[in-house]
């Protein structure tokens, strides 16, 4: 009796076992909860999303939704560029979020875009339509591996793509731009220059009146670009730059030029101080101190002197995806201790007199007139319907030059203009 009374109990208790853990695995099915303990596969994880969204929450609590999003394009290949400009990332920030209110520049061009200055009138702002912002992301590589090459070059410095979203409002995109005309407060004249003849008047400011305005190419007419012994390299530069726009098929740009007096204490350097500049710009070992825009130059980067480069590091862009909207996936820069000949040779044709000034690269000093240079508007293509709206003006404007001709013919006529007017 005893044997069958504690059989019995045996299969009781392993019953109850059964029936508890049918019980608790019920529970697990239907709740699908377990403790996240210490042994847990998932538990770094989750704390880690512990602590990112109390941070995101507090984030939340002491910044209130500001009614916009604002977002960035290519940030880190822009963040790169700025810095091998000599742009500390403290200098941009602080000029873009100045306290200091904004400044609408009023144009006379025939673009839609809404234009906006610094305050301290050191950064362009611009509206730009997707299809440019396309452009210039799906582009973005060759334009640094120009820069790179051609470290003096005259086209428009690109530091930043954004677009910004107001509730209730269409989407914007900008780009921000190193103003060419920095700084400003002892220029004379400003004009915008396509080579070419139909719609290029301005009416000149009455004497007197407080307006900036930009002048075009038929007021430009008996003047010059006096640059003495910078000239080769001027022209030399204005072909290297309309090449690679031309190998983007994009015309309608324009080459930026103002005029600004010198002081008697800028007026043009003599030999003998060339070339100390030239040995104070080498060092101990031969190698280029290299020092770029927008930051004031020291006078042992005065100079650049290409053809003594040795050794010194030359930066690569890798290609980069663009997906589908257009927007720069990845965009990679390596540098390495290479120096080629052909590279040095491209280097020496860049080789020019840099001024000490707050924007050297968009800056030529003549004998007796600073110049400020530079190639803007990167964005038309050569389309179907350029290629029309070509068609008929050769109609309407018979025997005159007009801005829609293919790419090498507008290349080729900016490149003739600037022997032209340049001494």
């Amino acid at each position: 009796m005893a044997n069958a009374s504690g059989s019995r109990m045996s299969r009781q208790s392993s019953v109850m076992k059964r029936k508890s853990f049918w019980r608790l695995r019920q529970q697990w099915k239907l709740l699908g909860l377990f403790e996240i303990d210490q042994e847990h596969e998932f538990h770094d994880l989750t704390c880690m999303l512990k602590a990112g969204l109390k941070a995101a929450v507090q984030d939340a609590i002491d910044n209130p939704p500001l009614g916009f999003e604002m977002r960035t394009y290519a940030g880190p290949a822009f963040a790169f560029f700025r810095r091998s400009l000599g742009m500390s990332e403290k200098e941009y920030q602080l000029s873009l979020s100045s306290e200091s209110a904004y400044l609408q520049f009023i144009s006379n061009s025939k673009s839609k875009a809404d234009f906006f200055l610094t305050n301290n009138k050191g950064f362009f702002l611009k509206t730009q339509s997707k299809r440019e912002i396309r452009f210039l992301l799906t582009h973005l590589p060759k334009y640094f591996q120009h820069l790179e090459r051609y470290p003096h070059s005259l086209l428009v410095k690109f530091l930043g793509v954004h677009s910004i979203i107001i509730a209730g409002r269409k989407k914007k995109y900008f780009i921000i731009m190193q103003s060419v005309f920095y700084p400003d407060e002892r220029i004379t004249e400003r004009y915008d220059i396509k080579g070419c003849q139909v719609s290029r008047w301005t009416e000149p400011v009455p004497e007197g009146r407080q307006v900036i305005v930009v002048l075009k190419d038929l007021n430009f007419e008996g003047k010059a670009i006096c640059l003495s012994h910078q000239r080769s390299w001027f022209i030399r530069q204005v072909k290297l730059d309309t090449q690679f726009l031309q190998g983007l098929n994009v015309l309608d740009y324009s080459l930026l030029v103002a005029f600004q007096p010198l002081h008697a204490d800028e007026l043009s350097h003599n030999f003998a101080s060339i070339i100390t500049r030239t040995a104070k710009s080498v060092d101990g070992r031969g190698c280029h101190q290299r020092a770029m825009v927008p930051g004031a130059i020291s006078e042992e980067s005065a100079i650049l002197v290409s053809d003594l480069l040795s050794g010194a590091s030359v930066y690569h862009t890798c290609e980069a995806a663009v997906d589908g909207k257009g927007n720069l996936q990845d965009v990679s820069l390596r540098s390495s201790p290479e120096s080629s000949p052909e590279l040095s040779r491209a280097l020496a044709q860049n080789r020019r007199l840099l001024p000490n000034y707050k924007n050297p690269l968009h800056v030529i000093d003549g004998p007796e007139l600073r110049y400020f240079v530079g190639i803007i508007d990167l964005f038309t293509v050569y389309s179907l319907r350029k290629r029309l709206e070509h068609l008929w003006k050769c109609i309407r404007y018979r025997g005159q030059t007009f801005s829609t001709v293919c790419p090498t013919q507008y290349a080729r006529r900016l490149c003739q203009w600037v022997e032209t007017h340049t001494l």
